[in-house]
């Protein structure tokens, strides 16, 4: 999946929603990967890649980070390449990974913050149940879902 991580980490449109440098090699997704692959093998997160139903081709990510055992918390965050925007694919790779995290893992709560300039993710995180507790002073906003 190296070329489409690239694709997707060198997208500016992308990368400006989450504050992170675009890649500008794909040796540097190869490097990505490779801290992907080892934060799961440590249990420090869990991705998974996001693809259209009859396509294998990579067009985003969905992924638990920043996990708490102790909280039965867990942190996600999620990207699309800037085409698939709009369709509803997010939504319901999200409500997946949602039912994932309660069902599975046994999350209490899962946390997500979006850029207040970012109204469609925000928009997306409300749709999906998630309520709004906090902001940062860098321009995030921060929602929480908790389970029933």
């Amino acid at each position: 999946d190296a070329e489409e991580i690239f694709m997707l980490r060198s997208d500016e449109k992308a990368n400006a929603l989450i504050d992170r440098k675009t890649a500008t090699t794909i040796e540097e997704a190869r490097v990505f990967i490779n801290q992907i692959i080892t934060a799961q093998n440590n249990k420090e997160s869990i991705m998974w890649v996001i693809t259209l139903k009859d396509n294998p081709k990579l067009i985003g990510t969905i992924v638990y980070w920043n996990i708490i055992k102790e909280k039965d918390q867990a942190e996600i965050g999620y990207e699309l390449l800037p085409q698939y925007h709009g369709k509803g694919i997010m939504h319901e790779a999200l409500l997946k990974v949602i039912n994932f995290g309660f069902n599975t893992l046994g999350l209490k709560t899962i946390v997500a913050d979006s850029k207040a300039i970012n109204k469609p993710s925000v928009n997306l995180l409300k749709k999906c149940g998630f309520a709004k507790t906090g902001e940062t002073d860098y321009g995030y906003l921060i929602y929480e879902l908790k389970s029933i």
